[in-house]
């Protein structure tokens, strides 16, 4: 699954996976896109969770300008609803990603880290939505996902400004779950995934994707959501595994 701009290594239940533009601070172009869904595609059901990192000093810097600036507006459209193919395909798996941020998350960069569940700041990370300097609009899935977690109207003023949050911002509105230094992202996001991947299957898949669809619902159909979900997981073999143990005082 290597290739010149996605590195794949595999780690026991663990697969990294490691952006390599860094020489245009990993900037996505339609290569790397399909590189990226090519990877997560291919990854084996004894892969139980994922650590997304990125080679050189930034993590993605965003949309590639030299491939994309002279685009139709249908083939924008095209490029647009493929990253959200992709990044929907990360985010909706049944396995939890760990994305390590340093430098640059811009863009593009910022869509892609918040397809992640897990997201690791090194203090030098800083993010930006610099688009409407640019004469152009968030086409990743932005104006949900990075909505979502910073609300719209931070979004929109983020923006129109070009605002640039620093790692402690960025960790304070919920861009980043960790703070860590330079050299530490790495190693942290190897134990928390190592971590995750050790939990019954089934109950990272129910967080992965029954979470956000809750919240996209009414009170009313997300507490039903939560119910038949609860149900589900509580009747499996790893759910009752994991109460007798824990009854029983032993550690999993």
């Amino acid at each position: 699954m290597t290739d010149a701009l996605l590195d794949v290594r595999l780690d026991g239940a663990v697969a990294h996976l490691e952006l390599m533009r860094s020489a245009k601070r990993n900037a996505l172009n339609d290569a790397l896109i399909d590189s990226l869904d090519t990877a997560f595609a291919s990854l084996g059901d004894e892969i139980r969770a994922v650590v997304l990192c990125a080679a050189g000093p930034h993590f993605c810097a965003g949309l590639d300008l030299a491939e994309n600036s002279r685009r139709a507006p249908v083939d924008v459209l095209r490029t647009s609803q493929r990253w959200h193919q992709v990044f929907h395909r990360i985010q909706f798996s049944s396995r939890p990603v760990v994305a390590v941020l340093q430098g640059a998350v811009i863009g593009g960069g910022l869509e892609l880290a918040l397809a992640a569940h897990v997201r690791i700041a090194a203090n030098d990370t800083f993010f930006q939505l610099p688009e409407a300097q640019r004469g152009i609009f968030v086409g990743g899935g932005a104006s949900v996902r990075v909505a979502r977690v910073i609300g719209p109207d931070r979004m929109t003023e983020m923006m129109l400004t070009g605002r640039r949050y620093d790692a402690q911002d960025g960790h304070r509105l919920g861009l980043a779950h960790y703070l860590a230094e330079p050299d530490e992202g790495r190693r942290m996001a190897a134990e928390l995934a190592a971590r995750v991947a050790q939990n019954a299957p089934l109950s990272n898949w129910a967080a992965i994707n029954a979470v956000p669809r809750i919240h996209d619902m009414s009170m009313s159909d997300g507490l039903f959501t939560e119910s038949v979900t609860a149900a589900l997981m509580q009747s499996g073999d790893d759910a009752k595994e994991g109460m007798h143990a824990f009854l029983n005082g032993e550690r999993r």
